[in-house]
């Protein structure tokens, strides 16, 4: 036999069992259930704020679920910008996932000229998580006691009246509030919320939409008096408050939401497990205490769900924040 022949036959062999070696292998790495490791939720806002909160209850649920830890990994700062942008860059492998909310993937783009991060380009949407609404709040010496009586005021002396704001939700709810209800309010800003409800309880300002675990506290003390809630449906923390649809302005509702996102080009198969996972860890004893406590509710959907519900919002945040003429930083 010719002896390059033999040896190709040899290369052949030699490779076979090298193939039969390797594919096993392979094929037990492509199984290997996921996840395998610990896994990263990278928050846009301080330790302690609500969304590092539901990320830590979530996290817990998920290492109950998988065995696998789960870290969280506070990035603040820039409006959420910096955290957006660094999940944008990291491996799309399902191991990093970007808990965040309506600020970088609806309003962000509205309010800034140049971002980091491309809301829709950069991530894939793997479930909606939670929403919540925020309270209308006036100081009980001002004599307000609903919101047809803000509503009749500001129409008989348009511009007299104010309201104060810490935060991107808290504005946008005010600036539809006066849209909707056909009225000229003085907007005030505030570096956040708490330093607005100072002013207000001092009478330096006329209202504001505070967020549900800011608000409550003062209306419990009946030091601010609640005139309605911005969410469609009552608050089980506020009962007796109606919505602000229901107290004289029809079809008024804003809110704020959480999401989950991980970077594009993450594998279908991994997108379809955290789903499972988040969806039901937003039912556990740890994420329930969390929205009990925060006035806010569990709100779940499929990746593509949240991508249809994200450009909406987006839609939404847009068209009330042209029409109120806030120029983009």
């Amino acid at each position: 036999m010719n002896i390059n022949l033999k040896k190709r036959r040899h290369l052949l062999a030699t490779s076979a069992i090298a193939f039969l070696g390797w594919a096993p292998a392979q094929a037990m790495a492509q199984a290997q259930p996921f996840p395998s490791r610990p896994i990263t939720f990278v928050v846009p806002f301080a330790a302690g704020s609500a969304t590092d909160q539901l990320a830590r209850a979530l996290g817990q649920s998920l290492t109950n679920d998988t065995g696998q830890p789960v870290v969280v990994e506070n990035k603040a700062g820039a409006s959420g910008m910096i955290a957006a942008a660094a999940v944008a860059k990291a491996p799309a492998d399902g191991y990093t996932v970007l808990i965040t909310t309506n600020t970088t993937h609806a309003a962000n783009e509205h309010l800034y000229k140049k971002l980091s991060y491309d809301p829709v380009k950069d991530f894939a949407p793997v479930t909606a998580l939670g929403k919540g609404g925020q309270v209308m709040v006036v100081n009980p010496a001002s004599g307000y006691k609903t919101v047809a009586d803000v509503i009749a005021e500001a129409k008989k002396s348009p511009g007299k009246l104010n309201f104060g704001s810490g935060s991107s939700s808290s504005r946008i709810a005010g600036e539809l509030f006066q849209q909707m209800a056909g009225v000229q309010i003085l907007h005030v800003p505030y570096k956040s919320n708490p330093n607005a409800i100072t002013d207000l309880l001092g009478g330096q300002i006329t209202m504001m939409f505070a967020d549900m675990s800011t608000g409550v506290p003062q209306i419990k003390s009946e030091k601010l008096r609640a005139l309605g809630v911005t969410a469609s449906k009552r608050s089980p923390m506020l009962p007796n408050v109606p919505t602000i649809a229901e107290a004289g302005v029809p079809g008024y509702e804003m809110g704020y939401w959480f999401a989950a996102y991980t970077p594009t080009g993450t594998p279908p198969a991994a997108i379809q497990r955290l789903n499972e996972l988040l969806v039901r860890a937003t039912a556990s004893a740890q994420s329930k205490s969390f929205f009990d406590n925060s006035g806010s509710e569990a709100f779940t959907s499929t990746p593509d769900g949240l991508a249809k519900f994200q450009a909406a919002e987006t839609r939404k945040w847009g068209d009330i924040i042209k029409a109120a003429g806030i120029q983009a930083e």
